[in-house]
């Protein structure tokens, strides 16, 4: 009896097999025709984003749905490959898709725990369910999964299948792959990571979201470590390695590597609009490289120039108060805190090294805060001064329990309570011979504002604006020794009046032009136009590459009334830097494809060979020279601070205070800086262009200009020299065709010359041997023009 219960029970389990095992041979039958083709692995093509660089290859931008970098297998280092199978599929060698093994280790697993907690997925089954299949948990696609595995095994060899896994794989941070992962955990490629590094990335595909380093560091230690005594009982690592490997500190590059690309993100937004011009959806999957003109060294100068110089005045005009407000209980404490003011600063982004925090408890003489991360500040001494007001009762906006504040680390380790300015800026340098911009900075914060004010704001030029019209009163026969009256001016038309008046409310009587502009003096410089004629300087300045329509043919175009962008200065500069060449800004060197072939390059007009000629030379080294006196003795001086004689420059501020400009160039390197806000309104009494904007433009130079020689400037041809004729007994220059007549041309009160028979353009027929087209009537240039 009991070996005929045996039999029965034998043939009882041997039939179900059969039936179990046909089921299963119908199915797969039924499903392989049906499963997906697998022209998408033989083909791949990854979405790989568009990404910028600068011209000495820092990346500063990356735009796409995902961050990838596509890399061969053979690129990846042998300890990533044996980090990856330590953690996801040690036998992925053997198996054919489907380890047998790990499926029976799985099985008792789940039934031990009672819980379905592990799949058995080997390495090419995960290949399959990224490219084909849902992330449910279901036997449907658990079987397909397998039978899809089988398919690519025999399709692909094994080197394809893993490479295949390490470029599509999500590891968090929006990044797909392992070589992008490197960079964005550790800003580094594969080949630099450690063993303890390695191990940690190969942790992540289990569970991206609950491994991350960045945002669950306890977690993903502890998946690391489990990682790593994998690696070592395979004998991938050595005992020396993975103990090394167990007590190495976790270094995460991804605040650096932010802070990195932080400092050009107006840049690599240019190239992204310009990029999705150009080639629409496709500039985000095709992984085009963009090669900038930028220097990483130059705009991080640039970056930190402009930041520095904004806090600066803001600190002049005091602490504001808190961002906001709060609303934060005594009563509320604990983990409950912990999640109000963790949620709080999640919506606040850090700008630079300010960071975000929430007052916990203020007093006068000490200041608790609680920043990202579950830290704790405790602000006291030193870091108080800069808001000592907003600690007293009586403040109308104090810092209390529940502010929200901005904190910043200073050079001795302690932290101090700072505030973002108001007040924006801009700053911009190119190169003077070929026009590639070297840095660009748009504003403040570009998280804060992503306005580029380099390109996008028309603001007035102020004094900037003078030299050009200084230039075409050289071109109409004045000179640098012309005399020119600093007196009064008075235009009434209509029952409307126009005074325009020096900065200093003083008038010095008649001075040289040279010296006019040395001291940017304002009724100097209308005389100018007036002799010049308003028609003629309005077709005159577009040599420069300023608009006509911007700039109207009144008197008040040589107060710089008109309206510029910070690009457009640093370019109409540039032609005198550069011997009187047009040269154009650009900022977009070369595309390249994902393989490093270039699709576009960008032919730059070149100063001396393929640059138009927009003036004369001899204008331009007259121009630099009076613009070098501007910074040696007038209003640029403290230039000077730099100890180079070959620095050429003009500060501007224009009515009331509103806009602050530098704008100068030194060897090969122009730069143009702004500062005002951007709905206009006083600057006050620190908003002159020599003490808001001309600091920015110096911090830069200090350190672009450091250890480059003096340039020296050779004379023109058809440029006569006279010795001691110039301002404290300098140089003075002249045209040669000039010089038979009297340099010493006198600009009376009404803007004519003398002698000149009413018209102001030429002292004498011989003084005009081009017959230059002659300037109107100045006191006719007055009338239905002024207003």
């Amino acid at each position: 009896m009991l070996k005929r219960f045996f039999a029965v029970l034998a043939g009882l389990i041997l039939g179900g097999a059969v039936l179990v095992i046909g089921a299963v041979v119908i199915a797969i039958i039924i499903t392989y025709p049906r499963l997906p083709s697998l022209d998408v692995l033989t083909d791949y093509r990854p979405k790989i984003p568009l990404r910028v660089y600068t011209a000495d290859s820092q990346l500063i931008g990356e735009f796409g749905e995902e961050r990838r970098s596509f890399v061969r297998i053979y690129e990846v280092p042998q300890l990533m490959k044996q980090a990856v199978m330590a953690a996801e599929d040690e036998r992925f060698y053997q198996h054919g898709g489907v380890d047998y093994m790990g499926v029976l280790r799985a099985a008792v697993s789940n039934v031990l725990s009672g819980k379905a907690r592990s799949g058995a997925s080997t390495i090419t089954m995960q290949v399959a369910k990224n490219f084909f299949l849902s992330s449910e948990k279901t036997f449907t696609r658990k079987f397909n999964e397998a039978l899809l595995a089988f398919k690519i095994e025999h399709t692909l060899s094994k080197d394809q299948i893993l490479e295949l896994y390490f470029n599509q794989i999500y590891l968090g941070q929006r990044a797909y792959g392992f070589s992008a992962a490197a960079q964005v955990y550790y800003g580094k490629p594969m080949a630099d990571l450690s063993v303890a590094e390695m191990a940690m990335l190969a942790g992540l595909p289990k569970a991206p979201s609950s491994y991350n380093p960045v945002v669950n560091p306890e977690r993903a230690h502890l998946r690391q470590q489990y990682v790593l005594r994998r690696m070592y009982e395979l004998n991938f690592i050595t005992q020396s390695q993975y103990q090394a490997a167990l007590v190495e500190p976790m270094r995460l590059a991804n605040q650096r590597a932010e802070s990195a690309s932080q400092t050009a993100q107006y840049v690599a937004e240019m190239v992204r609009q310009a990029m999705y011009e150009r080639y629409k959806e496709s500039a985000y999957t095709e992984g085009l490289k963009v090669y900038t003109t930028l220097d990483s060294h130059h705009q991080r100068w640039a970056y930190d120039s402009l930041r520095a110089g904004l806090v600066d005045y803001d600190r002049k005009t005091g602490y504001r108060g808190p961002e906001s407000m709060l609303e934060l209980p005594e009563a509320l404490g604990g983990q409950e805190q912990l999640e109000v003011l963790d949620e709080a600063l999640s919506e606040l982004r850090d700008s630079g090294t300010m960071l975000p925090a929430i007052v916990l408890s203020a007093s006068p003489g000490e200041v608790r805060a609680y920043m990202r991360g579950n830290k704790q500040l405790v602000i006291n001494g030193a870091g108080l001064d800069f808001v000592r007001s907003a600690l007293n009762s009586r403040s109308k906006r104090p810092i209390r329990r529940g502010a929200v504040i901005r904190v910043q680390a200073n050079a001795k380790g302690y932290w101090d309570i700072v505030e973002m300015p108001e007040v924006e800026g801009a700053f911009v340098s190119m190169d003077s011979q070929t026009g590639a911009i070297k840095s660009l900075v748009g504003g403040f914060d570009f998280n804060r504002s992503n306005f580029n004010h380099v390109t996008q704001a028309w603001r007035q030029p102020g004094s900037t604006f003078k030299p050009f019209i200084y230039s075409a009163a050289l071109e109409r026969g004045l000179t640098a020794s012309s005399m020119i009256n600093d007196a009064p001016l008075v235009f009434a038309q209509n029952g409307q009046r126009w005074e325009p008046k020096n900065d200093n409310g003083k008038f010095e009587g008649m001075m040289t032009m040279r010296r006019g502009l040395t001291q940017s003096k304002n009724l100097v410089s209308v005389r100018i136009l007036m002799a010049v004629g308003t028609d003629y300087a309005q077709e005159y300045i577009e040599r420069f590459g300023f608009s006509a329509k911007q700039h109207p043919a009144y008197l008040t175009m040589a107060l710089g009334a008109g309206s510029v962008t910070p690009l457009q200065m640093a370019e109409g500069y540039a032609v005198f830097a550069n011997g009187g060449f047009r040269t154009k800004g650009y900022f977009i060197d070369r595309i390249e494809d994902q393989f490093g072939r270039v699709l576009a390059k960008t032919s730059a007009t070149i100063a001396g060979e393929n640059a138009p000629q927009a003036i004369d030379p001899r204008n331009a080294f007259i121009m630099t020279s009076m613009l070098n006196d501007v910074v040696r003795y007038g209003t640029g001086y403290r230039a000077m601070s730099l100890g180079r004689s070959d620095l050429s420059g003009k500060t501007g501020t224009t009515s009331d205070w509103k806009d602050a400009w530098f704008v100068g160039y030194g060897p090969k390197l122009v730069a143009a800086t702004w500062v005002g806000y951007d709905q206009p309104r006083t600057l006050g009494r620190y908003g002159y262009g020599g003490t808001a904007a001309l600091p920015i433009w110096i911090n830069y130079m200090a350190n672009a200009l450091k250890d480059l020689p003096l340039a020296e400037r050779a004379l023109p041809d058809g440029l006569v020299v006279r010795a001691g004729g110039g301002q404290r007994g300098g140089d003075e220059y002249y045209y040669e065709e000039y010089q038979s007549t009297n340099p010493e041309l006198r600009v009376d009160n009404q803007g004519t010359v003398p002698g000149a028979g009413g018209d102001a353009s030429a002292p004498t027929s011989n003084a005009n041997p081009e017959n230059r087209p002659p300037a109107q009537d100045a006191v006719e240039g007055v009338k239905d023009q002024l207003f």
